[in-house]
């Protein structure tokens, strides 16, 4: 693949004792779209942290934009703002109206003035349907709206990036929907968008490559129409079938 935007080269990662990431060796281009899905324990959300540095790896090297993701660097602040990233639990600051959730990063981080950091913020939340809760604070939201306000807070780096870790296991099934309607909108932009999720239809909806992981390492790599309808592996034809009904 001609210049990618994040390639991993023979990545490995322990916890302890325990290798959670065996010989990784991928890479995502611009503008693609990537589901990664697998069974518990597999390794899939340790590997998205391990791009934007969230978690140490011990063995290969992962690059951001040609960039090395290297821990105690000053890079990886660099590469953080390139990499946006939505997690399970929102992690929003409780005590914040959802407006200065938005602004704060670009203010501090991107030095933009305030006034164009709120006009940037309620375009932002705009786009993922809650503009009108701008002023409330996270607690006053639904799980749905916290993560969709946790989507905007993280384009408000202008990414080039965008990490989702099972952005929907943590809400009520009836909420799920709200978030993979923004983030199929989001996909449609053109955005690089790595998601490690279950929602399979999400997955067909949207990606371009299906990534499967077990045990540690990548087990099959596909299109979602190969990867649903003739996997290669006897592993992902068991997976498919336990998460699809």
């Amino acid at each position: 693949m001609e210049n990618p935007i994040i390639r991993l080269e023979n990545v490995d990662k322990w916890f302890s004792q325990f290798h959670v990431l065996r010989g990784i060796d991928f890479a995502v281009k611009q503008g693609e779209r990537i589901v990664v899905c697998g069974p518990s324990g597999s390794g899939k959300s340790t590997m998205i942290r391990c791009i934007n540095g969230l978690e140490h790896y011990e063995g290969g090297r992962i690059t951001v934009g040609g960039e090395l993701v290297s821990q105690g660097d000053d890079n990886i602040e660099k590469i953080r703002q390139r990499v946006g990233m939505v997690f399970q639990s929102f992690n929003l600051f409780p005590h914040l109206s959802i407006l200065d959730n938005l602004t704060l990063g670009p203010i501090k981080l991107r030095r933009l003035p305030r006034a164009a950091a709120e006009a940037q913020a309620m375009e932002l939340l705009e786009r993922v349907h809650i503009g009108h809760q701008a002023r409330k604070f996270p607690n006053q939201l639904s799980g749905g709206q916290q993560q969709r306000v946790a989507i905007a807070r993280a384009l408000a780096m202008e990414p080039d990036v965008m990490l989702f870790d099972e952005p929907t296991s943590a809400l009520d099934p009836e909420m799920v929907k709200e978030v993979l309607d923004v983030m199929i909108e989001l996909a449609g932009t053109g955005m690089t968008m790595i998601c490690v999720t279950h929602e399979m239809g999400f997955a067909r909806a949207v990606a371009d490559r299906v990534v499967f992981m077990d045990n540690g390492a990548i087990a099959e790599v596909g299109t979602p129409d190969a990867f649903f309808s003739a996997p290669r592996t006897e592993r992902a034809r068991q997976f498919i079938q336990q998460v699809i009904h």
